[in-house]
């Protein structure tokens, strides 16, 4: 077997293997999301900060992976699949937003102690969920494409 042919499924188990530890953070973070929703209308507890802090730090590692694992990954020349560059590309300004959207939720809820900070909760989270859907959507059509 040549190099070539060596590299080539190398590359693609380490990108199914992303894939895969990209899908399982995505859904511990949606599990967490519908636990704080369930905490609704929320008030200033332990219960609400406690889940918050842990969704937080699940939604930074979660972008994180997407942004800096697969992104990187994709970005850094590793990707010849024209394809897969011209989608990861065209569709960057979106999952970027939304990975911006998501620092600024964390840095405002990840250790908040103001009990007033909760009373945007609601319509930020919201907000969020929206965000994250699009951004679902539009990993899995470039997972989709990765996978081929």
């Amino acid at each position: 077997m040549t190099t070539a042919e060596t590299v080539r499924p190398e590359r693609r188990q380490r990108s199914a293997q992303l894939i895969a530890e990209l899908q399982n953070e995505r859904k511990d973070l949606w599990a967490l999301y519908c636990r704080i929703g369930d905490l609704k209308p929320f008030t200033d507890t332990e219960r609400v900060k406690t889940k918050l802090a842990r969704f937080a730090e699940v939604l930074v590692d979660y972008v994180s992976l997407g942004h800096f694992g697969l992104y990187e990954r994709i970005l850094a020349g590793t990707e010849r699949r024209a394809s897969i560059m011209n989608f990861a590309t065209d569709i960057y300004p979106e999952f970027s937003e939304v990975t911006d959207l998501s620092v600024a939720f964390n840095d405002k809820y990840e250790q908040t102690q103001d009990a007033g900070a909760l009373t945007t909760l609601a319509d930020d989270l919201s907000a969020l969920g929206e965000a994250l859907a699009k951004r679902f959507e539009l990993e899995d059509q470039l997972c989709a494409l990765m996978r081929r």
